[in-house]
């Protein structure tokens, strides 16, 4: 099974991780063959993208990224809240670098997994963060249910993120993005096989490799024509040609999602 996520935590847990995709040959979350995050990406800013924030925990030390889709609700991926508890995680809207001191912090005071949630290869990875405060930033509409035309093969989308630079290495301190090209679900389901749930996911990336999402960009947002369409997920390594990244399918679930933004 392919399958390690895209979420990090701590250095004994990247430890652990590298040794499980050492000698299983399973899908390392970070960039094996990728000098930067982002694979392939730009810097850029949260002047640029305000509604792109930061997921931490209580420390500062941030291990998702997120959506913010109203004042006080963020999107992001099921397997980034797993084990986590409302007073263990904040959000940090308005910071391009990891290590500034701008923008405002928020703690969460409810944490919503989607209940069908297992595993990120098995589908339904998506979560929702009530913030304790409001964030002053603007604010991305998401897709409706209806809209599954925007997964057409081709269709450029955009990812962000602060992921890891090198395999075991370290995050980005500065925002990064990047284009990639929306995959078909048959060469999506050519490269993972049963792993690649079609109706939960999408696949986006080159055929070549090259640019993807990596460790560290879990739960932020991938874009079609400005619009949240989907979650960073899983995938096979970062960047490797033939397996393009993985993320939440959010047309699927987004009556969920609105029913947690209205809550």
């Amino acid at each position: 099974m392919f399958g390690l996520r895209r979420a990090r935590k701590t250095a004994a847990i990247l430890v652990a991780t590298a040794a499980t995709a050492a000698t299983a040959l399973l899908a390392s979350p970070t960039a094996s063959a990728a000098p930067q995050p982002i694979v392939g990406g730009t810097t850029t800013t949260t002047a640029e993208y305000p509604f792109v924030v930061q997921i931490t925990d209580a420390s500062g030390n941030q291990f998702c990224g997120g959506t913010l889709v109203a004042a006080k609700k963020v999107v992001t991926a099921a397997h980034c809240m797993a084990g986590e508890s409302a007073g263990s995680v904040r959000v940090v809207g308005g910071r391009t670098y990891l290590n500034g001191t701008d923008g405002t912090v928020s703690d969460v005071s409810k944490i919503w997994v989607n209940p069908g949630y297992s595993d990120a290869t098995n589908g339904d990875d998506v979560a929702v963060l009530t913030l304790s405060t409001a964030l002053p930033y603007t604010p991305v509409s998401y897709v409706s249910s209806s809209q599954t035309g925007v997964y057409a093969a081709g269709t450029t989308a955009r990812i962000l993120g602060w992921g890891t630079t090198s395999e075991n290495g370290s995050s980005s301190n500065q925002l990064r993005t990047a284009t990639v090209p929306i995959v078909a679900d048959s060469s999506c389901k050519t490269s993972y096989g049963s792993d690649f749930v079609q109706s939960d996911m999408v696949c986006a990336g080159l055929t070549t490799g090259g640019v993807d999402t990596c460790q560290g960009d879990s739960g932020g947002p991938l874009l079609i024509g400005g619009v949240l369409a989907g979650i960073t997920s899983w995938g096979e390594g970062c960047a490797e040609a033939g397996y393009p990244g993985v993320y939440t399918r959010l047309t699927t679930f987004s009556d969920l999602v609105t029913a947690q933004v209205n809550s």
